[in-house]
């Protein structure tokens, strides 16, 4: 069995709607951000020619808008470069979602939350707790979330035919959902969620490799300052 590696690329930097979960915010990459997406490109080009490995002529990513951007200029660099690849998309590569609380502001939703009777204040700092899940149709928690991306990429990778050489995949997504998705692979502790983050498309390369296991390859996470809120 040869082993069999993935690059996690968060989406590049995007329009933000301020002070609000980005969850499934419809916004566009910044110019700055299709910057970003293009080095990963560049990055990514270096890395197969270093470590002789074929691309996947299938990329992943979310339904995000800027994911999707993101996977796109990616790929353009790829393919100028000479490369074979298409992108296929998926909710479930998405961030973490809250619901019908989508494109609230944090004041906002804690604000509906104590106007409605039925249900208590939301722990502090809820919007960065990994197991806090608004009390809202549609709403996950980030490990649930996590959970949602994990299963995905097993059920692309795990079971895949073998190949005689090492191959690369890409899935392009959301810091949050798979730095938890990661932990659930078994490549973060607990502890190390809270603690790290990653870089706008930036890639982070896993190796699923022939013990079976999930490993981190290279790529470096982002330490995360303990003032930060950021989940995406």
């Amino acid at each position: 069995m040869t082993d069999r590696y993935i690059a996690l690329i968060r989406h590049g930097a995007y329009h933000q709607q301020p002070e609000t979960p980005s969850a499934l915010q419809p916004y566009p990459l910044t110019q700055t951000g299709r910057a970003q997406a293009s080095q990963c490109g560049a990055e990514i080009t270096d890395i197969l020619l270093r470590h002789r490995w074929s691309l996947d002529p299938v990329a992943h990513c979310s339904t995000e808008l800027r994911a999707w951007q993101t996977a796109q200029v990616a790929r353009d660099e790829l393919v100028s470069h000479g490369h074979e690849i298409e992108t296929t998309q998926t909710p479930l590569l998405s961030e973490r979602s809250v619901g019908s609380a989508a494109n609230m502001t944090v004041h906002q939703i804690e604000q509906a939350l104590a106007d409605d009777p039925r249900y208590p204040n939301p722990p502090e700092g809820w919007k960065s707790n990994s197991e806090y899940c608004l009390p809202y149709q549609g709403a996950e928690s980030l490990m649930m979330a996590g959970t949602r991306v994990a299963d995905y990429l097993r059920s692309v990778i795990e079971k895949r035919p073998h190949v005689s050489t090492p191959q690369l995949t890409l899935f392009f997504g959301h810091g949050a959902s798979l730095r938890h998705a990661a932990f659930h692979l078994g490549v973060l502790a607990r502890e190390e969620i809270a603690q790290l983050s990653m870089y706008h498309a930036r890639p982070l390369f896993l190796c699923y490799n022939r013990c079976a296991r999930w490993e981190h390859f290279g790529g470096d996470w982002k330490h995360r300052s303990r003032s930060s809120l950021e989940t995406d």
